[in-house]
């Protein structure tokens, strides 16, 4: 890596990081040794670029510092068109249009050499296999999120049983085959996954959720864990259960 792209990689390291970053950790992800990273550090601040801290303690980039946001590196460009790329798969009527515009903007904007980056990727995303028919409307229920007011909808149940549910919505997660929509459920006095595909109605109340976009999604996230760590230990203790019944049968005699 030429000196410039390290200094420019050191930059959008600081960029992404809301705390002090370590001259070690820095050294590890460019792969040169500190003593480069400490070089490069003085010669950045020696340009004047904000940046606060030191050797030891680490360092962190003032967030007043400005810099062109298209300023990208051909491995960026082409993550920009994967993960476009999926989203214009998945089949969303205001998602995929949008994808599309976003690389068209790319294009125009970025310089020449970097534009068959965005044209002819290196790499490609597979087309959904057997994704399901989406009824629900999403584009609502983003709104709903970023507004941070309650939904009511109507879902059917695996077994056909519709039931009507007041929701705080959280976010949207979309998989190759399907879309979730996490929510506070306030019937269930929890956090649930509705499948968009299953939920036949969607209603904006002019009620706002009552907990902050961030709270809610720090909550939904140590319920999450909770619950894959409930699961991990039930199959533990199930995959023990098997084991002890086989060493059993082993030890009868023949």
């Amino acid at each position: 890596m030429r000196r410039a792209e390290r200094l420019f990689q050191i930059i959008q390291i600081l960029r992404r990081s809301s705390r002090p970053v370590t001259g070690a950790a820095l050294a590890a992800e460019l792969e040169v040794s500190a003593r480069t990273v400490y070089r490069d550090m003085a010669a950045l601040m020696a340009q004047r670029v904000p940046i606060q801290g030191e050797a030891g303690f680490g360092y962190l980039l003032a967030d007043e510092y400005d810099m062109p946001p298209l300023m990208l590196t051909p491995a960026e460009l082409e993550a920009i068109v994967l993960g476009a790329q999926w989203v214009a798969m998945r089949g969303d009527p205001q998602l995929s249009p949008a994808a599309y515009d976003v690389l068209a903007k790319i294009v125009t904007a970025v310089p020449a050499h970097l534009r068959p980056f965005v044209a002819e990727p290196s790499t490609a995303a597979q087309p959904p296999l057997g994704a399901s028919a989406e009824q629900a409307d999403t584009a609502m229920m983003r709104d709903a999120i970023r507004r941070r007011m309650k939904v009511r909808l109507i879902y059917r149940a695996e077994q056909d049983n519709r039931t009507e549910r007041t929701i705080w919505p959280v976010v949207l997660g979309y998989s190759d085959t399907s879309c979730v929509l996490i929510a506070w459920c306030e019937l269930r006095q929890g956090f649930r996954h509705f499948r968009t595909d299953r939920i036949e109605t969607v209603e904006i109340l002019d009620q706002p959720v009552s907990e902050s976009h961030g709270v809610l999604l720090r909550r939904w996230a140590a319920w999450r864990s909770a619950e894959l760590a409930q699961g991990n230990a039930e199959a533990s203790f199930r995959a023990d259960r098997r084991q002890k019944q086989l060493d059993g049968r082993r030890d009868q005699p023949a």
